[in-house]
């Protein structure tokens, strides 16, 4: 998988997204991954405008 910054507000890429739900107990709930990794990382903090994109990473990382 390519590394690639999700959100530019907190430069946050995809490997740091990865990194962060790999940290916890496996979530099997998608929005209970998304605070975790957004405690963590602070990802969609800024603008928000990362929001769909976060959710969308979450999904493909939790579905491998």
């Amino acid at each position: 998988m390519e590394n690639y910054t999700i959100c530019n507000c907190m430069n946050v890429t995809y490997f740091d997204v990865e990194d962060a739900l790999n940290q916890n107990e496996k979530f099997s709930d998608v929005q209970a991954s998304f605070d975790k990794v957004q405690e963590l990382t602070h990802c969609s903090t800024g603008c928000g405008g990362c929001h769909d994109k976060i959710m969308d990473a979450i999904s493909e990382i939790m579905s491998r």
